[in-house]
């Protein structure tokens, strides 16, 4: 016999015959799907767990394989995912390494999953404001003139974008985007980057109904300037009270909008 894996040759019991027996050795096929989440399911948890670290070379894809009980491929294809958001890099014929994942993937990954659900944009809201208002508490503990300075050229940015939508989108999410890497929190900075490009579009889709009532234009100028105050002085009661002010008077505005883009 020859040529086949999975088979065994070997003597038949009893008495000898000159003959041998073949013992086949039947290994019932890997379902891919369940192969694939195995694999994932291990190395998410070690990654979870630290016992793996950016920099840590996986073992080889054939151990991997013949540790975790599936094939090859199926294990390949999983470092492939986990190589697409940014998890692991494979080196050709070096090996697979651990590396940190790039914000700016995962913020896409999270984007498309959550631009399918349905009234994600007053959801996206009410999370916004738990990680902004938690941020510029910390904030107030932990900013430094760098962070302080980031923040004053975001609010002169939102002075000069006032009359654009788009780009005064994009400068009122700078503003709030300092005040949240000012609190020095990682968790707070990591899901405030994932939600990035939904937060923009919240940004310029607010701008447009300013464009639309111009009184709007000074409040927005004079809340940012208010929540910058209290940043600067450190108080965490006023600019907490200054964010939810000026987060509560966007949310009516949006709906008095609403209801006049629905009336005939």
């Amino acid at each position: 016999m020859g040529g086949n894996p999975h088979t065994l040759s070997g003597k038949s019991c009893g008495k000898t015959t000159g003959m041998t027996s073949t013992i086949k050795i039947v290994r019932k096929a890997d379902d891919a799907k369940q192969g694939y989440d195995k694999v994932f399911q291990f190395l998410r948890e070690k990654l979870l767990d630290g016992s793996l670290r950016p920099g840590d070379l996986l073992l080889p894809e054939r151990e991997l394989a013949e540790h975790l009980e599936v094939s090859r491929p199926v294990v390949r294809e999983a470092l492939r995912a986990l190589a697409m958001i940014g998890v692991v890099e494979v080196r050709e014929r070096v090996g697979t390494f651990v590396r940190k994942p790039d914000a700016a993937i995962l913020s896409d990954i999270f984007a498309f999953t959550l631009a399918q659900d349905k009234g994600v944009i007053d959801d996206l809201m009410q999370a916004r404001i738990a990680i902004e208002c938690q941020a510029i508490r910390l904030a107030c503990k932990r900013i430094t003139p760098q962070d302080l300075e980031a923040v004053s050229e975001a609010l002169a940015h939102i002075r000069a974008t006032i009359d654009s939508p788009s780009h005064g989108g994009i400068a009122d999410f700078a503003f709030h985007s300092a005040i949240v890497r000012a609190s020095k929190s990682e968790t707070l900075i990591g899901l405030y980057s994932a939600m990035q490009p939904l937060l923009i579009k919240l940004h310029r889709e607010r701008r447009e109904v300013v464009d639309v009532e111009p009184d709007l234009k000074a409040q927005i100028i004079e809340d940012h300037r208010r929540i910058f105050h209290a940043l600067a002085e450190k108080d965490a009661e006023s600019a907490d009270r200054q964010l939810r002010d000026h987060f509560s008077i966007g949310d009516e505005r949006r709906y008095r909008a609403t209801i006049r883009t629905a009336l005939p």
